[in-house]
């Protein structure tokens, strides 16, 4: 997971959006507990949100320059494909510049 050192080079927030209890959210909501140190030991600068909301469905968003932002929907991915969108989103960036 090498490309996690560099996910502040080209992204400039991630979010997390989930349910704090429906079983749709689970696995993002197990992916941050499992991922968030290590991610930000990796990038202490990039900003990592955690948004909790009542019901709303379990998002990835990643904000890059000039406020260009893209979403992934969570709902219904394991652990590791949520860490395959991450990095999907991650690479996106760098094409971006």
């Amino acid at each position: 997971m090498a490309w996690r050192a560099n996910l502040s080079r080209g992204v400039k927030e991630i979010r997390f959006l989930f349910c704090q209890s429906s079983p749709a959210s689970a696995p993002a909501r197990e992916f941050v507990k499992k991922n968030y140190g290590d991610i930000k030991a990796r990038n202490p600068s990039l900003p990592v949100l955690i948004r909790e909301c009542s019901g709303v469905e379990p998002q990835l968003w990643a904000r890059y320059d000039m406020g260009v932002e893209r979403c992934v929907r969570l709902d219904g991915l394991t652990e590791a494909q949520i860490d395959s969108k991450l990095e999907e989103l991650a690479k996106a960036g760098g094409s971006l510049k």
